[in-house]
């Protein structure tokens, strides 16, 4: 290779456009794989042991409102799993009769149906209040 022909492409008008490119592409093809719209989760006491038979409520958050979107039930170790989220900002909330209530827990995506698994669970009250 050249001396003129190195200089042209190790240019900045060339170098940051293959650059921004390569990000992009990167970008969309992490979003293809991995929006398949599943959110999972654990749902625990304050005591931290796992809560079966929990029912965990997923909200659309709006710019005003919440808008119900489903409702899921925890397996026996506590786990739960939503699927077919269409969001990209949702609210997550468990609640258990004689267990209490978790504190509404906001989920903010990167993109529409991106799939994530919560790393902290939604931790039941006891019912205090």
């Amino acid at each position: 290779m050249t001396g003129r022909m190195r200089r042209i492409l190790l240019n900045r008008f060339v170098v940051a456009p293959v650059v921004v490119a390569a990000v992009v592409l990167v970008w969309n093809a992490y979003v293809a794989s991995h929006a398949d719209g599943i959110v999972t989760g654990h749902v625990v006491d304050r005591f931290g042991r796992p809560v079966a038979d929990a029912t965990v409520r997923m909200m659309e958050q709006n710019f005003t409102t919440n808008s119900q979107r489903g409702t899921t039930r925890t397996d026996a170790n506590g786990a739960f799993r939503f699927q077919e989220n269409r969001s990209h900002r949702i609210q997550l909330r468990a609640e258990k009769p004689g267990a209490g209530r978790s504190n509404q827990q906001a989920v903010r995506l990167y993109f529409r149906s991106q799939h994530v698994d919560l790393t902290e669970p939604l931790v039941l009250d006891g019912g205090a209040k």
